[in-house]
């Protein structure tokens, strides 16, 4: 039985904490001179590393539920708000010159980090639509406004109205859907839906039909195709740091929307929402990485390469039996390792395209990475990680999460899909080692020198040959996934 108590608010703690660190840096940068953002940005960092210790410490071995059962807190949720943490902290470090020389290092976009990471926390440990709703448009609107943020891009002002519409669009249909599932059991608690639809409470019929509207909600959410229209324009049109942000912490929340839904609420449907999920793994797989052949900008193929591992992820999605009943969760698992470990790879990949960026200069390019090598190899060996990692190229870690994914899919039978995988990650790998290749072996068209700070360049190096070492002792971080999901579900 999962404990609850209606005014544990000591459950909620960390996102209480950022919340009220989002409210006061928000009125003390407006009483700081622009000289003196740097303590937006400390106190942005500072209740970042509060939120992660806080989490960290959590005493609950067993899932708490709170706040009238809309909130709950277990070691699912624990490990995914730490990664978030440090995905957003790691972003801003990386980004700190980058926003500084186009204006943008200010008090908005710390506050929008941090109301977006408060969203995504509340996605994270959501245990009723209601609350599940509410963190997914807190994240999305602070996403929209960051996007935004460089007012005078018309690129990005077009890329947030696009991003906004669409997700609009999304919204709808998951609040559709969710209404159909109210309807069809009577609650909007997520552990209770599951509970109605296993009692035989629930009408087949309607249940199905509000299935639809939440597998494709979360198709939207975590850019699958057909519902992948956003990322390619969102990524190239917003500014590579905000770029950053968006590709990295909100594929967690994302990871955690699709648990709690379909894990969460839906499991008596496994049958019918594994079907779905085949279709759109087949579909990201295929149409992301061939697209992703063709691209001459660099945000633009990373974009298409997020809608291929996102097709990947749900590869863990399918560990279910034909009958619809659950093995194992090592299905669920792998799906968790590679989320995690594609949002390090991603912060590797992007922080490089930053770092050789430059005032009046967007390396957004395949052309601007020639002779990378030339001008600094330490910086190109951790594009080559990353691009290894992302291809799935042993030792990296990219390999064990796509070894573990596609392992799991064999487990349940879908040797085929299985096969599919394979080759979309042989076409997959022709676009990453191309980068590897003009990195190493193509003249240089930019020879301006590359600077960064200590901090940036000692947290890029440590990201980057953590995919090394993650590669190699994987253990640790899947050992960490299978507990976490043992003690949530």
């Amino acid at each position: 039985m999962t404990p609850e108590n209606p005014l544990l608010l000591g459950a909620a703690a960390p996102e209480i904490l950022i919340g009220a660190a989002a409210c006061v840096i928000l009125i003390v940068d407006l009483l700081l001179p622009d000289s003196r953002r740097g303590v937006s940005y400390w106190l942005t960092q500072l209740a970042l590393l509060a939120a992660a210790l806080l989490t960290w410490m959590s005493p609950d071995e067993t899932p708490v539920k709170a706040l009238s059962g809309m909130f709950v807190t277990d070691k699912l949720a624990d490990a995914l708000k730490i990664f978030s943490y440090l995905s957003a902290a790691l972003t801003l470090f990386y980004s700190r010159d980058y926003l500084s020389v186009r204006g943008l290092f200010r008090g908005e976009i710390f506050v929008l980090t941090l109301t977006s990471v408060l969203g995504m926390m509340v996605m994270i440990s959501a245990n009723s639509f209601v609350s599940l709703f509410l963190g997914l448009e807190l994240m999305s609107l602070s996403l929209y406004a960051m996007i935004a943020l460089q007012r005078d891009s018309g690129r990005a002002v077009e890329a947030a109205m696009k991003y906004f519409v669409l997700g609009a669009i999304a919204s709808g249909l998951l609040l559709y859907g969710m209404s159909m599932l109210y309807g069809a059991t009577g609650t909007l608690e997520i552990s209770g839906v599951a509970d109605a639809i296993v009692s035989g409470k629930g009408n087949g019929v309607i249940l199905v039909f509000g299935l639809v509207f939440v597998v494709s909600a979360i198709a939207f959410k975590i850019g699958a195709v057909p519902y992948h229209m956003w990322i390619p324009d969102v990524y190239d049109g917003a500014p590579t740091a905000v770029t950053l942000f968006v590709g990295s912490a909100p594929k967690l929340a994302a990871f955690a929307f699709a648990m709690r839904l379909l894990v969460g609420s839906l499991p008596a449907l496994a049958v019918d929402w594994q079907g779905m999920l085949i279709v759109l793994c087949v579909l990201s797989m295929v149409l992301g990485n061939v697209v992703a052949i063709a691209q001459t900008n660099i945000k633009r193929m990373l974009a298409y390469s997020t809608i291929a591992n996102m097709g990947f992820m749900l590869l863990g999605f399918l560990s279910v039996t034909g009958d619809g009943s659950r093995t194992t969760l090592d299905g669920y698992s792998a799906a968790m390792f590679y989320t995690i470990t594609y949002v390090l790879t991603t912060l590797v990949s992007f922080g490089i395209v930053m770092l050789i960026s430059r005032e009046g200069f967007e390396a957004d390019r395949l052309d601007d990475l020639k002779g990378l090598n030339q001008r600094s190899p330490w910086y190109a060996f951790m594009m080559l990680i990353a691009m290894f990692s992302l291809a799935g190229v042993p030792p990296t870690v990219g390999f064990y999460a796509k070894f573990s994914v596609i392992a799991a899919a064999v487990d349940v039978g879908l040797v085929w899909l299985a096969i599919l995988a394979v080759l979309a990650s042989i076409v997959g790998a022709f676009y990453y080692l191309r980068i590897v290749k003009i990195m190493y072996f193509d003249d240089p068209v930019d020879t301006a020198p590359i600077d960064a700070r200590g901090d940036t360049r000692v947290l890029l190096s440590a990201n980057g040959l953590a995919l090394l070492l993650l590669g190699v002792f994987p253990q640790s971080l899947m050992g960490w996934c299978v507990l976490a999901l043992r003690h949530s579900y």
